[in-house]
């Protein structure tokens, strides 16, 4: 089992830059590079999508090439963290972001293929 906890969010201009992180604390017995790490997000009204995922090594997986292009994540496997970098901010990335794992080699890109979830923090872009 592993437990995670998002900061980082908060509000930023359009056209800004914010970098969100989750620390993971993990069970006894497991290390932090058995699980895979997903970051998601959810709009107002909207389902939860998935962004970009990333391995142990840190290999990454996204959404699409425009997510490509706006968001980026990295992994500390000493300190336990994960960063999601996001530049170029819209108001419509305006959502809570989640960071999520799962005892996983390679990324899902749906929410069921991760078992473990982070509370969520919000990020709003406005002016």
């Amino acid at each position: 089992q592993v437990q995670l906890v998002e900061s980082g969010g908060g509000l930023v201009q359009p056209g800004g830059s914010l970098r969100l992180s989750c620390v993971a604390s993990v069970a006894s017995g497991r290390s932090f590079t058995d699980y895979v790490v997903g970051w998601f997000r959810q709009r107002p009204g909207k389902e939860r999508e998935f962004l970009v995922g990333i391995t142990w090594r840190g290999f990454q997986t996204y959404a699409s090439d425009s997510m490509r292009g706006q968001f980026a994540a990295t992994r500390n496997n000493v300190r336990n963290t994960i960063w999601l970098q996001m530049n170029r901010l819209k108001p419509e990335d305006t959502a809570i972001y989640y960071c999520a794992s799962d005892l996983r080699s390679e990324p899902g890109t749906s929410p069921t293929d991760y078992e473990y979830w982070g509370q969520g923090t919000q990020v709003t872009v406005s002016s």
